[in-house]
């Protein structure tokens, strides 16, 4: 069983691998010079009181990313 699940599946806690950026066009070049890529480990570490953003920590720094922007990075945890 293989499901793919997106960085917007898991709570403030959990931690998740990288495995695919779908994003296109500015967006993936941010998301690229954070450091988000393949492999990266990701731990979800809050949410907005609305539940939109979310902040996750991305390589010691803490970057607070849209849920329709979330959608397009898949992880495996």
């Amino acid at each position: 069983m293989n499901t793919s699940q997106s960085l917007c599946d898991i709570n403030p806690g959990q931690k998740a691998r990288v495995t695919a950026l779908l994003s296109t066009g500015s967006i993936r070049r941010r998301l690229l010079d954070i450091g988000l890529i393949e492999d990266t480990e990701v731990e979800c570490v809050g949410r907005s009181p609305g539940g939109d953003p979310t902040a996750f920590m991305i390589r010691g720094a803490v970057i607070a990313i849209r849920r329709e922007d979330c959608k397009n990075i898949l992880i495996g945890c």
